[in-house]
């Protein structure tokens, strides 16, 4: 069994930095990916709000760059490989993946949070004829088609906004009194005459090998209306992936994100969580690096004073 300095689990942007951070400070680092490195953020059409980048930057390229810069500072990213088990219980952690069992002094989870499914009728049977829950993917395939967004916050307005240049009409169903964006997000909605449905719930999605239709419910006016659409895009909240990280003893909110102090602690010594998994109350790629520095700083300073 190997043993490491720092094993990382998950690589979206809030791992790579972790991983960026703690090779550069010569710690033998392991990043453990199931998919490829990237996680939701290379997902996300355009970051207006990301430092630096005053004119946006599509997701994938912005994780791109920090998987090389992280590959280069020494990481090893494993990708499609998955983490199904910890023991935390010793000092000597150990990761067990589909393929091998690793052990190492300190532990990162950046596991981030899966695809929210609403669950209506007709969502799992249209999923890929019309359901889509990826809008960088799918959006080429609905190019002059009207489409319909479900969601309430920033993802949901970047995804509109990215979607009603290529669709003929776009409108964002949100199921609140508002959709909760930065102003600029809000302004750019206006400009591509996004269709904003609030306190409207999506009820049913219709079509036989494709989606053609969706029923809506206005809750203030009790009124329920089917539109036609040719295409669903959910971007609702993300589901935390704690579970391994739960079964393991690691505390978790009534939601299921990893509960961590201002360092990233978790309550067992030594494994830290950061990025989306975590309770920590806003969840942008900003903030998600910015947790990942102060970990790595922190585990840093541990070792350092360690006799």
């Amino acid at each position: 069994m190997k043993h490491q300095d720092i094993i990382l689990i998950g690589a979206g942007p809030a791992g790579l930095t972790a991983g960026y951070y703690c090779s550069h400070f010569g710690f033998d680092t392991l990043i453990f990916e199931e998919k490829i490195p990237g996680g939701n953020a290379a997902e996300i059409p355009v970051l207006e709000n990301y430092p630096g980048c005053s004119e946006g930057i599509a997701g994938k390229e912005l994780v791109d760059k920090m998987a090389q810069q992280c590959r280069k500072a020494g990481a090893d990213i494993r990708q499609l490989e998955k983490v199904i088990e910890l023991n935390l219980k010793s000092e000597k952690k150990t990761v067990k993946t589909e393929k091998s069992t690793y052990s190492s002094d300190m532990i990162i989870i950046a596991s981030g949070a899966n695809y929210r499914i609403l669950g209506v009728p007709g969502e799992d049977r249209l999923r890929s004829k019309g359901v889509s829950y990826c809008a960088v993917c799918d959006a080429v395939f609905f190019k002059e088609k009207k489409v319909i967004i479900i969601g309430e916050d920033r993802r949901a307005a970047e995804v509109a906004i990215f979607l009603s240049r290529l669709a003929s009409d776009a409108k964002l169903i949100c199921g609140g009194d508002r959709v909760c964006a930065e102003k600029i997000l809000i302004e750019d909605l206006e400009k591509q005459k996004v269709e904003i449905l609030d306190d409207t719930e999506l009820k049913e999605i219709k079509g036989d090998i494709k989606v053609k239709s969706v029923i809506l419910f206005n809750k203030k006016t009790g009124e329920t209306k089917e539109i036609d659409t040719d295409g669903v895009f959910f971007q609702l909240e993300g589901v935390p992936n704690s579970l391994i990280a739960k079964e393991s003893g690691i505390e978790v909110d009534k939601d299921g994100y990893i509960t961590v102090d201002g360092k990233g602690r978790t309550n067992i010594d030594c494994v830290y969580a950061i990025g989306d998994i975590t309770n920590y109350s806003t969840k942008l790629v900003v903030t998600a690096v910015s947790q990942a520095a102060t970990v790595a700083i922190d585990i840093l300073n541990r070792i350092e004073r360690r006799p």
